[in-house]
C-alpha cells in the first residue's frame, strides 16, 4: 500500500467530518472547513493520510501552552478509518505530527485518550508513550 501524508486542505472537509464522526465527534463539512482555516493562527496543524487515492485518516497536532510547561506539543485528534486500521497508518500520522512538533521547537508530545479507548492506549504505548497522569475532564456549557 502506497501511503502519502500531507497537510489537510478545505477540500478534505467532507471526509474529515466523516472520520471525526467515526471517532465519536459528529461533525459537518462546513464546521471542519471553518476549523481548518483557524488552526494555523492557533499554532495547530492537521495532516491527512491518503491511500489508494482517498483520505483514510488524520491527526491534529498543536503547540501546547500550559502556563506550567515549556516546549510541549499535543495530539488533539488522531483517527484512522475503521476499515484501514492495523496497517501502519496511525504510526505514519503520529510520526508526521512528532516531526512537526520538533520543527516547532517542542521537546515533548502529550496525548489524551478516553479511558474506554483501550486499543488507542495500546497503540500509544507501542509508539513509546507512557502514562504520566490520570485526570477527570469536566465541562460547562457557556451558552
Amino acid at each position: 500500500m502506497a501511503l502519502q501524508i500531507r497537510p489537510a486542505t478545505a477540500e478534505d472537509a467532507h471526509v474529515l467530518a466523516d472520520l471525526a464522526t467515526q471517532l465519536g465527534y459528529p461533525s459537518q463539512p462546513a464546521q471542519i472547513a471553518r476549523r481548518l482555516a483557524l488552526l494555523p493562527s492557533l499554532g495547530s496543524h492537521v495532516f491527512v493520510a491518503e491511500a489508494e487515492g482517498r483520505v483514510v485518516g488524520f491527526v491534529q497536532v498543536s503547540v501546547y501552552f500550559p502556563f506550567l510547561m515549556d516546549d510541549a506539543a499535543e495530539i488533539a485528534a488522531l483517527v484512522v478509518d475503521e476499515r484501514w486500521r492495523g496497517q501502519g497508518i496511525g504510526h505514519a500520522l503520529l510520526q508526521a505530527a512528532e516531526a512537526w512538533a520538533v520543527e516547532h521547537g517542542c521537546t515533548v508530545m502529550h496525548v489524551r485518550t478516553n479511558i474506554i479507548r483501550e486499543r488507542a492506549h495500546a497503540f500509544y504505548r507501542r509508539e513509546g508513550y507512557a502514562e504520566v497522569k490520570t485526570a477527570l475532564t469536566l465541562a460547562k456549557a457557556l451558552r
